[in-house]
């Protein structure tokens, strides 16, 4: 039966619980945001003594369902002050699933000028004092926790910047590979270095495993649920073909790609950081132009880069990193970027935050724009070293913004806007504004539709008709797929498939013996916005929170287009 464990860092003990009735139906970001309203202080520190870090497998993770191997983590945002979840693929929400562990809370900070290691078992989670890994970054983590605890050990981890509980840290996440995939967004790296956790090891050696109240029933809906993915052409062949560095071309082609911090909307290097290339180098150089960031991955979005000698560099390559340093910063080069990628996963720093605070840096004039090199040197000697400067950069653009006088900071709630700009591509700007996590393109992905016609065609991006709707749509869909333990990607297959959301239901009905409907979906999504939005609410935060940046007014070339919802047709957003 699952549980409930519960740690408390202030007397280092920890207790399982039984999961409260109110909770029994919720997984993933339903149960993270669920538990964060419930037992945080709005009003609280988020580095204090009252946050909370909660971690949560999805509802089907730990199952033999494709690509059901993200996972929750939520506390509250020390980036933006409000209530966070964030999403990562890796090993350890299917190893959480599988030993019963329904939820993880972690809460108190330590007594002790100390860093502790904990490691989780079906016996439970031991706690205890971590010398050797102090000050080590992610990939050394990694190496030495599969040396003490075995190759197959789960790893969650901080880097140095979670240490020194900066802005933009990440908590890393370890996949099939021993590669780093990311708790990105919001700081939560910082909420666990507050309490001063250097390491969660999972070790799910005769676990209890995943009972299906229907075996036959879930691997039929399984199977057709996977058709469905593999049948849509963007997680069939777009996104297994060129990963998500796709979207570079198609959006640049749109007007939309930002570009020297947010300036323009065309890169003119756009073909030197695309997919197409992207995808031409790592064949030529003999890395993986696929690979899945979670077990039972059939999208493979992932990839390996090389060096130009064939030695790996980086994986999960992804569109936001490229897009936001290489137009955005003005570093048309893929091997800069790769570099710049890797040591971002080792120091455990958002790589979209801290590539649009790159970009207000050298609005700013801090380095120019286009110096790759000097991003380098800045996220070696600056960020991972704790310099004065590296913890302005280290605690995102918005701070970055403010500390040198930039009106020209796009973000929203204080955390960065990525690498789609809303003048062009205005259904992923309703999201930007609304979300209850500052901006954030997962929260409700409107490029699909705006762009690709996903979802019965395109909504005009260059039009305000029918946005609020699409993005709210999106963004109730999207609670579905966090709390199931579902890649963002199966949005997808599940807006254009009819087979796939049904299947999904069956699963879930298997899974747990239940008579779910469609209509579920639609009241996950709405109760857990709403209990987000009440946090928040509650924290101080209202509706003139829910705006973009006035720099935003200005025409972007090449179609002239400006921001030009006013106050009253965004807050149309949160009339359901």
């Amino acid at each position: 039966m699952d549980k409930i464990l519960r740690v408390n860092m202030s007397d280092l003990s920890s207790t399982m619980e039984a999961v409260p009735k109110e909770w029994a139906g919720l997984g993933g970001r339903a149960l993270t945001s669920a538990i964060v309203a419930a037992e945080v202080i709005p009003t609280c520190h988020p580095l204090g003594k009252n946050n909370k870090l909660v971690f949560a497998p999805g509802l089907l993770s730990g199952t033999t369902a494709a690509n059901t191997g993200r996972f929750s983590c939520g506390a509250k945002s020390p980036l933006t002050g409000t209530i966070k979840e964030s999403n990562a693929g890796g090993t350890a929400a299917q190893m959480f699933a599988r030993l019963g562990i329904k939820a993880m809370i972690i809460e108190g900070l330590p007594k002790a000028d100390a860093w502790y290691g904990m490691h989780v078992s079906k016996d439970g989670v031991s706690i205890s004092e971590e010398t050797e890994l102090v000050g080590k970054g992610n990939f050394a983590i990694v190496e030495a926790l599969e040396q003490r605890f075995g190759k197959k050990t789960g790893i969650l981890s901080i880097g140095q910047a979670g240490e020194m509980r900066m802005l933009t840290a990440n908590i890393s996440v370890k996949d099939l590979d021993s590669k780093i995939r990311s708790h990105g967004r919001g700081g939560l790296g910082a909420v666990m270095g507050s309490k001063k956790i250097k390491f969660i090891a999972i070790d799910d050696t005769a676990a209890p495993g995943i009972k299906l109240a229907d075996p036959e029933k879930f691997k039929d809906a399984a199977r057709t649920f996977a058709k469905a993915v593999i049948s849509h052409p963007a997680t069939g062949e777009g996104l297994p073909t060129f990963g998500t560095a796709e979207m570079v071309n198609i959006v640049n082609a749109a007007g939309g790609l930002p570009t020297r911090n947010f300036t323009y909307g065309q890169f003119e290097d756009h073909e030197k950081i695309s997919g197409e290339t992207l995808r031409e180098t790592i064949i030529e150089r003999g890395g993986k132009p696929k690979h899945g960031c979670q077990s039972g991955c059939i999208i493979q979005c992932s990839q390996v880069y090389n060096d130009k000698d064939g030695n790996y560099v980086t994986s999960g390559f992804e569109y936001e990193t490229i897009e936001t340093l290489g137009a955005n910063a003005c570093i048309g080069d893929l091997d800069i970027i790769a570099k710049a990628d890797y040591i971002m996963d080792d120091i455990g720093v958002d790589s979209i935050e801290t590539a649009i605070a790159f970009g207000v840096a050298m609005e700013a004039g801090v380095l120019p724009f286009g110096d790759g090199a000097g991003v380098l040197k800045m996220l070696t000697d600056d960020i991972a070293a704790g310099t004065p400067l590296g913890r302005i950069l280290g605690s995102g653009a918005g701070n970055v913004g403010k500390l040198y006088g930039i009106t020209r900071v796009p973000v929203v709630k204080n955390q960065g806007i990525p690498a789609y700009d809303p003048r062009s591509i205005k259904g992923i700007g309703i999201t930007y504004a609304t979300s209850t996590m500052g901006a954030d393109h997962t929260a409700g992905y409107a490029v699909g539709t705006n762009l690709m016609g996903v979802g019965g065609g395109v909504v005009d991006p260059l039009s305000k008709n029918g946005q609020v709707e699409l993005s709210r749509h999106l963004q109730i869909i999207t609670v579905m797929l966090d709390s199931i333990g579902l890649c963002l990607f199966v949005g997808f297959p599940a807006a254009d498939i009819p087979t796939c959301v049904p299947a999904l239901i069956d699963m879930l009905n298997a899974r747990f013996g239940l008579e779910l409907t469609p209509d579920w979906i639609g009241g996950l999504g709405v109760t857990t916005l709403k209990t987000e939005r009440a946090f928040n609410t509650a924290a101080g935060f209202n509706s003139s929170h829910d705006r973009l940046p006035e720099f935003f007014e200005e025409p972007l070339l090449p179609h002239n287009a400006v921001w030009d919802f006013t106050g009253e047709e965004i807050d149309e957003f949160w009339n359901f």
